[in-house]
């Protein structure tokens, strides 16, 4: 059984790997048959070139993400880790950050010597009623 806190670092070195701005570094974390429903594009993501052109737009804004608050479960070689994160963005054409709150849910599978996103979903936090 793995750990909560190995499941968490999981979360931390995806992150680091966005702050690296280096796409390849992110995309790495993905399996090959990885899902992702980004949080600032509507096109879902079914592979490693379009989970890699996302990423190659959403960089270009140098992005950090801090989780608020989270929840991991785990079931043999499957990990779900959902909560609430923010992004703070830098976008080169804006003097100011930008910070976009978000809703996510990765889901990680063991494959024998390493965990990897097989489910990334992220969408932004409703507006307020």
């Amino acid at each position: 059984m793995h750990n909560h806190q190995k499941i968490m670092a999981l979360f931390d070195l995806w992150n680091n790997s966005l702050e690296s701005c280096d796409p390849d570094r992110v995309v790495a974390l993905y399996a090959f048959n990885a899902v992702l429903l980004p949080t600032l594009s509507n096109k879902v993501r079914r592979s490693h070139a379009e989970i890699r052109e996302y990423f190659n737009q959403l960089l270009t804004n140098k992005p950090s993400c801090k989780i608020n608050d989270s929840r991991i479960r785990t079931y043999n070689d499957l990990a779900i880790h959902s909560g609430i994160y923010t992004f703070t963005l830098f976008p080169p054409s804006k003097g100011s950050s930008t910070v976009v709150p978000a809703r996510f849910t990765f889901v990680y599978q063991w494959f024998g010597d390493q965990w990897l996103i097989v489910e990334h979903h992220s969408s932004l936090m409703p507006e307020s009623y």
